[in-house]
């Protein structure tokens, strides 16, 4: 007599209709990759972020007058914290990725008794947590330069959250569809980056033409940035409601390719 394998299998998860222990697993796998080598992942971002507002903050002074010097600042700060955080959480899962694949390790996964949701929560987890703690603590950092503050909390909660499981998402499709690091490059240089700088990271997108700035709306990056930016200062270019709209729509798609190559097992079965 045959047995149904799914249904075996489903009877066999002791541990219930949530395998906690696994998901806590690899979140906390996920989370170590990215911060234990801390010369590395906290001090290059850290050190890159101090640069780029030493820049900003002489390249001002020299040429305007010091009253536009820490509004402009402290507009920048913000940006480039969450670009940051959303740049370290692409990094991180997309990296661990490759590298199992790399290292033929990438069946161990497979192999384990979690499933597609569950794999994408703790890989999401840990590229949440190492984004987020690399952004505090260019945050903390950014305080030489500028004032900032909590204007909105929860609006900051949640745009901070959206955005780094935004680019967790695109980190996981991107590490499951490459084979190697050219593959990972080539997105985060020609897409991810272009997107960020291009999304009112360093300027303000109400002092561009009209063109120019539904063209901004069309990026997805924008929302992130300007809602992360009206937490803090209070400030945005567009509607935060329709900002946390369209990163809930865009991630629930990102979301549901990442659920279906997991459940389908592409690029990951040997």
């Amino acid at each position: 007599m045959t047995v149904d394998a799914p249904t075996d299998i489903g009877r066999q998860r002791r541990f219930g209709a949530v395998n906690w222990l696994g998901l806590f697993t690899l979140g906390r796998r996920e989370a170590s990759r990215g911060l234990k080598d801390y010369h590395y992942q906290i001090f290059g971002p850290v050190i890159s972020s101090l640069l780029y507002l030493a820049v900003f903050h002489l390249a001002i002074r020299t040429t305007t007058s010091g009253g536009s010097n820490a509004e402009l600042l402290n507009f920048i700060a913000p940006g480039l914290i969450i670009f940051v955080a959303c740049e370290k959480a692409f990094e991180n899962v997309c990296f661990s990725f490759i590298f199992d694949k790399h290292e033929r390790i990438i069946s161990d996964l497979l192999m384990a008794p979690l499933t597609a949701l569950e794999r994408i929560g703790g890989y999401l987890a840990g590229a949440c947590l190492s984004g987020l703690v690399i952004g505090l603590a260019v945050a903390l950092v950014s305080l030489l330069f500028a004032d900032l503050s909590l204007a909105q909390p929860l609006a900051l909660i949640f745009f901070a959250l959206m955005g780094t499981v935004m680019h967790g998402l695109i980190g996981i499709l991107v590490g499951i569809w490459a084979e190697k690091w050219d593959s990972y490059a080539a997105v985060h240089t020609f897409l991810l980056l272009p997107l960020s700088f291009l999304s009112g990271l360093f300027y303000r997108v109400d002092h561009l033409p009209a063109l120019a700035q539904d063209l901004v709306r069309l990026n997805p990056v924008f929302y992130v940035i300007d809602g992360f930016r009206f937490g803090m200062t209070g400030e945005a270019s567009a509607n935060p409601w329709i900002g946390g709209a369209v990163l809930l729509a865009v991630n629930a798609l990102l979301f549901a390719l990442a659920y279906t190559w997991f459940r389908r097992g592409y690029r990951l079965k040997p």
